[in-house]
């Protein structure tokens, strides 16, 4: 490596550090509880699923071989996406390899310098990316604010405008309102395209998520779901209309250029659909301890955010205190996210907490006393917040 790469790498660094942003990896350790996933129904560790998988593997092979336009498109994959198409109301489904491919094979196959796009200020990562990979003009509006929408829409003279939104907001919890999204943009004569990665499995009728069902693709003509949440496997999927389906086959380039999801991964998941669908006793178990959990924890006068879901922000602040908070618990054996700028706004570093079917009430109350101590130690030591 040269000198003045050398050195590029060794100021970005320091930078990070300096900041206190510099980001690890921990090897998760079997007997640590795990609130920090997005394993919302536990299905990844469902001996099911995992047979399915197995069981994929040994008929397909362990990968596919190639991309689905070569020889990668294999008879379980197209079992997949039907079976996914169903599931959320949709007349078609395109499997990708990763919720990020997805967002930004689907912008950029739909948007261009001749269209605008207008997002919610809070999107997930892979939408912001993915607007400026598509060369769109790209517009933010407040998060939550359908009325800064109607303003923007309003303004806008672009023929194509694309509205987009994460379903359930990944770091705070909190549901976007999809209605009111539908009615602006049809009264503006726009698309509308919701990222329901943290919703499918989770919410709605069948656990078809936000919109899944509930919403025709002519009110949500693009609709976007994670296979490695709620579905507990991996990959991703878009559905709608066969218009929209045909388009991103033939011009979204995360789809094209890259090889196809493993087969196991798709035998795997077409099991977990069908618990997902079969039993809905696990959003019932998911439920109870969502509302145990708020339930407890405010008693405790523990700051959490305002949230229905599984993902249960404890807004600290400050990065230091988080990271300190997060220390702590780990220590004690429990795992949570510990997010910071630049993921979030500065002055909101957070304890990401989640939920999910797997925990017991043994498991909750432990965490709980853990955060109580944290909060106690504060209390002790006040200079140190």
């Amino acid at each position: 490596m040269s000198k003045a790469w050398r050195e590029r790498l060794a100021d970005a660094r320091l930078s990070r550090q300096q900041a206190n942003r510099w980001r690890t990896r921990r090897v998760m350790e079997v007997s640590a509880l795990d609130f920090a996933g997005n394993d919302y129904l536990g299905l990844a560790q469902d001996p099911r699923v995992s047979e399915a998988q197995a069981e994929g593997a040994r008929r397909y092979g362990a990968g596919a071989g190639a991309s689905h336009l070569v020889s990668g498109h294999l008879a379980v994959h197209d079992a997949l996406e039907d079976a996914l198409a169903r599931w959320t109301g949709r007349e078609r489904a395109l499997l990708f390899s990763t919720g990020y491919m997805a967002n930004l094979g689907v912008l950029q196959a739909l948007a261009d310098r001749h269209t605008a796009i207008f997002q919610d200020r809070l999107n997930h990562a892979s939408l912001i990316d993915g607007a400026a990979l598509s060369g769109a003009r790209s517009r933010r509006f407040h998060h939550c604010d359908t009325s800064d929408l109607k303003n923007l829409l309003g303004r806008s003279e672009y023929a194509h405008k694309l509205v987009v939104s994460d379903g359930v907001f990944s770091m705070d919890g909190d549901i976007a309102d999809i209605a009111s999204l539908v009615s602006v943009s049809q009264r503006h004569n726009a698309w509308l395209m919701i990222d329901d990665a943290h919703g499918v499995g989770v919410l709605g009728d069948n656990g078809s998520g936000c919109v899944g069902s509930a919403l025709s693709s002519a009110e949500v003509p693009i609709l976007v779901g994670t296979l490695g949440k709620a579905l507990g496997t991996a990959g991703a999927f878009v559905a709608g209309d066969a218009e929209l389906i045909d388009h991103l086959i033939q011009f979204s380039r995360s789809y094209i250029y890259t090889t196809a999801q493993p087969p196991a991964i798709a035998a795997a998941t077409l099991k977990a659909l069908e618990i997902v669908q079969g039993e809905p006793e696990y959003r019932a178990k998911l439920n109870a301890n969502i509302t145990y959990f708020r339930h407890e924890a405010l008693g405790l006068g523990l700051p959490f955010s305002e949230s229905a879901t599984p993902i249960q922000p404890l807004i600290l602040g400050d990065e230091t205190r988080t990271l300190r908070w997060a220390s702590q618990l780990h220590h004690q054996g429990i795992q949570v996210g510990s997010i910071r700028p630049p993921t979030v706004p500065k002055g909101e570093a957070r304890l990401r907490i989640t939920l999910s079917a797997r925990h017991q009430q043994g498991d909750i109350d432990q965490l709980l006393a853990a955060l109580n101590h944290c909060q106690h130690q504060e209390a002790l030591c006040s200079p140190c917040v």
